[in-house]
């Protein structure tokens, strides 16, 4: 005769609720560990089972995972600076003036702007690592791709963020940065190739519909400039980020896991 389960959990594991989300036992045991990740939504990501030598703090630096461990750091601190800071030129600076000096947990706007400087240094060292390793070779260039994109999202994540305190700093800052893609190849009015796009005598790249244009939503730094970067920073950037990194947890464990010292 089958012993009766336990009270209360034996019960709730029997009921048809818990049955439904947990299709397997207890990670008792290989097959049901290897199941309860490849199950669970979040956890599928990573591989089932990776190498030990992996694991060596000396090998990866754990840079991998203070990164994205910043990156959710940054998106809550990021979510509570939204209550309380209004994208227009008239509140923009009092805004961040008053989440230092004035709103509760106004600290979280330094959690959030050392910890931007923070995630580019580990994206960096991250790299570093993955080269000095050769973690980028075969079947890992792929994920190699995905990663140098993400560094690429991180500095514009950076970039887009500096302009939002609305000071004499961040405008002439964001000023010269965006001047840099008047010469964007076949873009910019002054890049690579843009003389080469005419029709008959009319050139097809110029100044008023350029890439600079397009980023700072016209022709000097104004309120539709903070307004695009404040969309890209919050939403865009970061959604496009959330959703390679998926992919980049994915792919390693498509490629075996971890890859081991050479």
């Amino acid at each position: 005769m089958a012993d009766k389960p336990t009270w209360p959990m034996g019960f709730i594991r029997e009921t048809q609720i818990w049955k439904s989300v947990f299709r397997h036992g207890k990670p008792v045991d290989p097959r049901n560990r290897a199941l309860a990740v490849i199950s669970n939504v979040f956890l599928h990501l990573h591989p089932v089972r990776i190498r030990k030598s992996g694991l060596r703090m000396r090998f990866t630096w754990c840079m991998g995972g203070t990164t994205f461990f910043l990156f959710l750091v940054l998106t809550f601190t990021g979510l509570m600076l939204m209550f309380y800071y209004r994208p227009t030129v008239e509140y923009a600076r009092a805004d961040i003036v008053d989440l230092r000096e004035q709103v509760a947990f106004g600290v979280m706007r330094e959690i959030h702007r050392w910890g931007a400087h923070a995630m580019v240094i580990t994206v960096w060292l991250h790299m570093l690592r993955v080269f000095l390793t050769g973690s980028y070779k075969p079947p890992r260039e792929f994920n190699w791709t995905i990663g140098v994109m993400l560094l690429v999202l991180t500095l514009l994540l950076s970039f887009t963020g500096y302009l939002l305190p609305w000071d004499q700093l961040a405008i002439w800052a964001i000023t010269v940065g965006s001047n840099m893609a008047r010469a964007t190849p076949l873009l910019g009015h002054e890049g690579p190739g843009a003389s080469l796009l005419r029709l008959g005598d009319i050139p097809l790249v110029h100044a008023a519909d350029d890439a600079r244009f397009a980023l700072i939503g016209g022709r000097f730094i104004g309120e539709m400039t903070l307004l695009r970067f404040y969309v890209l920073h919050c939403v865009g950037i970061p959604l496009v980020a959330a959703i390679l990194m998926a992919v980049h947890f994915w792919r390693v464990r498509k490629d075996g896991g971890i890859s081991g010292p050479l």
